[in-house]
């Protein structure tokens, strides 16, 4: 194995495990010496990847995304090619995964976005970008959507992705408090059932 690879594996392991600490610790409450030793780095080379903690936490973000976004695409592969049936089965399929969890971490963009906007330009702007390319991915089904007949046309396909997600990130928080999957479950439900159906 060269060493662009193992440089490679060593990041790309620092990422993943800081990943899973944020979401279950928060970014506060996880420090850089509890990452490098669950991933097996030494401290010291840490700093060979990442400028400081708050770059991490962007990286962070940006990977999170990147997975997001895969698991995202092979949901919407395995669902049904109708649009709003697509988008549902994403979601029923990302309840699904928060019922098989010990921890209810819900969402890493909604936890990050709580603890770290006022705090880091960097991690907000990371943030808003990625919400920005999740919204248009939304969007565009809506749309489709709209287009077919199965969703209502008398708000734009922005409005009710926004809608749709503040109460989705929403029922995330009430998930944490109540470790249940019960208000995501009624989020979807309603949005799904009610609010996106034509009037």
């Amino acid at each position: 194995m060269d060493k662009v690879q193992t440089l490679n594996d060593t990041r790309a392991t620092l990422l993943q495990t800081g990943l899973k600490l944020f979401a279950e610790q928060g970014y506060n409450g996880t420090g850089i010496k509890e990452i490098v030793d669950a991933a097996g780095v030494p401290k010291g080379s840490f700093y060979n990847y990442f400028k400081s903690k708050e770059d991490f936490g962007a990286e962070v973000i940006a990977h999170y995304a990147t997975c997001f976004g895969n698991t995202w695409s092979q949901y919407f592969a395995e669902g049904p090619e109708q649009p709003l049936g697509a988008l549902r089965y994403t979601y029923e399929r990302m309840i699904s995964y928060h019922e098989q969890c010990a921890v209810k971490a819900g969402c890493l963009l909604g936890n990050f976005a709580a603890e770290m906007s006022e705090s880091s330009d960097l991690c907000r702007v990371t943030l808003q970008e990625v919400v920005f390319s999740w919204r248009k991915r939304f969007v565009s089904y809506l749309r489709k959507a709209q287009a077919d007949g199965t969703v209502r046309n008398d708000l734009s396909a922005e409005q009710l992705a926004d809608f749709f997600w503040n109460a989705w990130e929403g029922a995330l928080l009430r998930m944490k408090i109540e470790r249940s999957t019960a208000p995501v479950r009624a989020c979807v439900d309603l949005m799904f059932d009610h609010f996106f159906l034509p009037q």
